[in-house]
């Protein structure tokens, strides 16, 4: 994602990621990772692979090997895992390919010439042509945030017979004015990404969201980014400007934007949605630029929907793995792993019913984000007096973007109608979670 249209003070603004780590002096290539459950498995790029082949971008495929191949783009200052929310779902009927950008995650900066204004988006756009064609994508779906975006515009453009459909997310047509990326460039390569750090968040994330792990997670990626490559990322966007050949995108486009967006505003979505043919146009409220990490539900419903694989009833084998999906973001996989390694023959059927009902229908539908179906949940847990379950849902509205405060408004609030003995009990319980998380 990149903080796309800095703004005009001294230091140009900058942008987060997620946390892959990599060196900036000497990028670490590990081997490639055995296949995960459900066909997942991890590359690394290298400058100069396999005898003549061309440099790999590190990349991480998930899904059936016989689907239709989807490729996720990032954002400038994150890694591959700005992703993981709509990753489980979307590898349900696609094989996903999420990659890094030279010097993000896994991929080493020398996949590209690394010198000032050495690197264009078409430089991007012919590494991920040749991801697709190691993988042999002959053709495939795209969906890219910021410059991921760009990329995938710019193969849309030049490239028209390789992309099924395209998914422009918090992206643009032109990102600001040139000087003010060169400048950001120049600041990076002499004193790398730190600087940034700082108002990164305000550009990525809404006040509410800046706080959460999450956002963490995503601003320690930018952070780790190897300077020359983001600088020369930097330099792919001050030359990028597609205005004038959008007409000529002929996939099927959806194009989302944050509605409080600064690095892309809105009227940088409205610009491509009405200079692609026929593009779709979704705002989203309560998201800045990091639209998949601040509204992952929303952004999914949206993708699933547009590439081809709709979120409705696609049978209970289809539920109870999105509904796992789920419950393992909300919950933690380590309280997910016990409940699954305690389930006998008694309560196996109980253990698909909720996983398919409570997490697979409705924690997945997109009218409410998790923030707001924490919320609800604490509220009805406190009216009942089910102070086991309130302690597990404390913990996952934390996971959710709740932070303690807001925990603390939603039990007095529950005080009012559920009254004051049960919020009494609930502030202990609260209490006494909030301590445990915050001693680790």
């Amino acid at each position: 994602m990149t903080p796309d249209h800095p703004q005009p003070p001294h230091i140009p603004e900058p942008t987060g990621a997620p946390a892959t780590t990599t060196s900036a002096a000497t990028p670490t290539t590990p081997a490639p990772a055995p296949a995960a459950p459900g066909g997942s498995r991890a590359t690394d790029g290298q400058r100069a692979t396999d005898g003549h082949r061309a440099p790999v971008l590190h990349h991480r495929v998930d899904g059936p090997p016989d689907a239709p191949v989807l490729l996720l783009g990032p954002s400038l200052g994150t890694s591959l895992a700005v992703w993981d929310a709509q990753t489980a779902a979307l590898a349900r009927h696609h094989r996903v390919v999420r990659w890094d950008l030279p010097g993000h995650g896994g991929t080493p900066a020398g996949v590209l010439p690394t010198a000032p204004g050495a690197t264009t988006v078409a430089d991007l756009a012919d590494l991920v042509l040749a991801l697709a064609d190691r993988l042999g994508a002959e053709r495939f779906g795209y969906a890219g945030i910021s410059l991921g975006g760009a990329v995938g515009a710019h193969l849309a453009v030049h490239h028209p017979e390789r992309i099924t459909g395209l998914a422009l997310v918090c992206s643009s047509a032109r990102f600001g004015a040139p000087e003010a990326w060169r400048e950001r460039a120049a600041l990076v390569r002499t004193e790398g990404t730190e600087p940034l750090a700082a108002a990164t968040a305000t550009r990525w994330f809404t006040p509410g969201f800046a706080t959460t792990p999450t956002a963490g997670r995503l601003l320690a990626d930018l952070r780790a980014a190897d300077p020359d490559g983001y600088a020369a990322c930097c330099d792919a966007l001050a030359a990028h400007d597609l205005r004038d050949a959008l007409g000529r995108i002929t996939a099927p486009t959806l194009v989302v934007a944050g509605r409080a967006d600064p690095a892309t505003p809105p009227a940088h979505s409205r610009e491509l949605a009405d200079g692609i043919p026929d593009a779709g146009l979704l705002e989203l409220a309560g998201a800045a630029h990091l639209a998949p990490a601040e509204r992952p539900q929303a952004v999914l419903t949206a993708l699933l929907d547009h590439f081809g694989a709709p979120s409705g009833d696609d049978g209970d084998g289809g539920r109870h793995a999105r509904g796992m999906a789920v419950r393992r973001e909300v919950l933690g996989d380590a309280h997910v792993d016990r409940a699954v390694a305690r389930t006998t023959a008694l309560t196996a059927d109980f253990q698909d019913y909720i996983t398919r009902c409570a997490w697979g229908e409705i924690w997945t539908r997109p009218g409410l984000d998790r923030r707001t179906r924490s919320c609800i949940t604490l509220t009805a847990l406190v009216a009942h007096g089910h102070l086991e379950e309130l302690a597990l849902h404390v913990r996952a509205a934390l996971r959710n973007g709740l932070t303690p405060e807001d925990i603390g408004e939603v039990l007095l609030h529950s005080a009012v109608y559920c009254g004051v003995p049960a919020a009494n009990a609930a502030f202990a319980t609260a209490q006494r979670v909030l301590a445990e998380d915050t001693t680790g």
